[in-house]
């Protein structure tokens, strides 16, 4: 059942002119700079997203992992939600000062990414080095969301304090996820890191 409680979105205009001087409101509608760390974090969210709808317009997805995924894209609209509002310093609270509540990120949220994880990872032959990215296009544009994640995780480290660390630990666990799920949609023989491969070749001579 939809939580009513944080279901406050009201969009009528999309473009305001509040934004071009170079700064934005938080959710709690303060203003800071568009380049603000917290911003920086629930924009690369945001990116994640959209790569993660690219990929869902892929062909030939099992029916289970487009579910997984959409309900990822959705899971991420609320990590966005919980970024562009500041957590009380030091507390990780769900409440604010005013008395509202906020939508954060609980433990729930990255339990079912490791229920997830340990389900897929099961059925797939142990690794035996790294895996180069690429094979089927589905596989590659789950590496890509993989990257965009682990960036997204950095940007989220970098807010601080004011940051809601179990946010950290979906994101972390999130990548984790796209990593398994790439290998699982792979249609081709994995592509695998051979360290030093080419580190002995004598260069080709020019024409």
């Amino acid at each position: 059942m939809p939580n009513s409680m944080f279901m406050t979105v009201n969009l009528t205009r999309i473009y305001t002119k509040l934004g071009d001087g170079g700064e934005t409101h938080l959710g709690d509608m303060s203003r800071v700079s568009k380049l603000d760390p917290r911003v920086e974090a629930y924009g690369t969210v945001d990116e994640l997203n959209a790569v993660l709808g690219v990929t869902l317009a892929q062909p030939g997805l099992p029916a289970r992992l487009r579910q997984w995924l959409e309900r990822i894209q959705n899971d991420l609209l609320d990590v966005g939600a919980d970024l562009s509002v500041p957590t009380p310093r030091g507390t990780g609270s769900s409440s604010e000062e005013t008395g509202r509540e906020r939508l954060r990120i609980g433990p729930a949220y990255t339990e079912w990414l490791e229920h997830a994880c340990d389900e897929v990872n099961a059925k797939l032959q142990p690794l035996r080095s790294f895996v180069i990215p690429g094979g089927s296009p589905a596989a590659a544009h789950l590496h890509v969301c993989r990257t965009v994640c682990r960036r997204a995780e950095r940007r989220t480290i970098a807010v601080g304090e004011e940051g809601n660390p179990e946010v950290v630990r979906y994101l972390n666990r999130l990548s984790d996820l796209l990593f398994i799920l790439g290998r699982a949609v792979n249609e081709e023989p994995e592509s695998l890191w051979d360290p030093g491969a080419h580190g002995s070749d004598t260069p080709s001579q020019p024409a």
